[in-house]
């Protein structure tokens, strides 16, 4: 296509350890201090998400709505494709062109870093960044249950953060490794898609591997660190078989691994992880399930009442005797009834908890109620 010969233009790939764009090709370099302008912006509106498409100007969700930046132009299909290449490096670009798609990460100085996803649509180039905050949040900020501490010291077996897309799962999981790292001495590998926060080493040794960068696939990635000597494993998303049957043994086999799935409660998630296997398997892994599972940490955002961000709903599943009994007699549909009455032992339904912020004041009932109408 005529627009993608236009962005033909060479563009080192050490560019990030250039000082002030000097890496960068001269004709990208307008590009560059245009788009990083734009993220700062974002930065100061506090947005979550911005979505550049051709036809229309730049597009920020702030408290989950989206809204045009009316100051800014409608974007042309060169101008964004401008934006990803001065995003990507060489490697990036050839695999965007190749696949019609990319993940990667972006920061801009003295702003954010961004998770950036930039993929093609109608012939055009479109691009998706979602803002990562570059201070990771206090663990006990976040609105998570005060069991979650002490879970998460265990010595080994599965522990799984579990929501939709936009859910805060990546930044739960941050700060988990980040109370890790100020409070044990132990060495962690993360495998991410792409890298979003950057840990720096505290009392614990932090490896972070990007997939497509540093490792294939987050299966070779997983499949690699039980070589690498690791305590604790963080595998951004188990997302196929063979990334979750080799989390499951490393889980067995004295490591801690900590995982994400894109399911909304903890019964749906253990179903999930059941039916990725074969009939015949289903019930040997529902016993390596009931064995090595630690806990799944269920979460959804809702707008707060007084419209200036959002707060987390969750749900806490606890792996018990009478859980890992469920479990083993592929019994999921009665974890819920657990949950309601496992509350010594730090679980509760997502229903309860979305009705405690109700009754605090922190959510109207309107957006509680939507919530809990897509949970049946």
């Amino acid at each position: 296509m005529s627009q993608e010969v236009e962005i033909e233009l060479p563009l080192h790939s050490a560019m990030k350890k250039e000082k002030g764009g000097r890496g960068i090709n001269p004709k990208l370099r307008p590009f560059k201090e245009q788009f990083d302008e734009l993220l700062r912006e974002s930065v100061r509106q506090k947005v979550s998400d911005i979505h550049l498409t051709v036809g229309l100007p730049p597009i920020f969700r702030l408290n989950g709505e989206l809204n045009e930046v009316a100051s800014e132009e409608v974007l042309t299909n060169k101008t964004i494709s401008m934006y990803g290449r001065v995003m990507c490096n060489s490697d990036q670009w050839t695999e965007f062109k190749e696949n019609g798609e990319v993940d990667l990460a972006y920061e801009v100085k003295n702003a954010s870093r961004f998770r950036v996803n930039i993929f093609k649509q109608k012939g055009n180039v479109s691009i998706a960044l979602r803002i990562i905050a570059t201070k990771i949040p206090e663990l006990s900020s976040l609105g998570v249950p005060s069991v979650l501490k002490s879970m998460i010291q265990k010595k080994q077996g599965l522990f799984l953060v579990t929501g939709p897309t936009g859910s805060g799962k990546s930044t739960t999981l941050a700060s988990m490794i980040d109370y890790l790292n100020r409070t044990k001495k132990t060495h962690i590998i993360t495998l991410e898609d792409p890298i979003e926060y950057v840990h720096n080493h505290n009392m614990s040794v932090i490896d972070q591997r990007e997939v497509g960068v540093d490792t294939e696939s987050f299966s070779n990635g997983l499949r690699a660190s039980l070589r690498q000597d690791p305590d604790i494993i963080l595998v951004g998303e188990l997302r196929d078989f063979d990334t979750i049957s080799i989390a499951l043994t490393a889980a067995e086999t004295g490591h801690l691994v900590l995982g994400t799935l894109h399911t909304t409660s903890a019964a749906a998630t253990i179903e999930r992880i059941v039916d990725v296997f074969s009939p015949e398997q289903q019930s040997q892994i529902r016993t390596q399930l009931a064995g090595a599972l630690v806990g799944i940490l269920a979460q959804r955002l809702l707008p707060t009442r007084a419209n200036d961000g959002r707060v987390a709903a969750t749900e806490m599943l606890v792996n018990n005797k009478s859980i890992a009994n469920l479990i083993r007699g592929n019994k999921t549909h009665q974890i819920g009834n657990m949950l309601q009455i496992g509350k010594s032992d730090g679980m509760y339904t997502m229903e309860s908890c979305i009705n405690r912020l109700v009754s605090a004041g922190k959510v109207d009932v309107d957006a509680a109620e939507a919530l809990l109408g897509e949970e049946e």
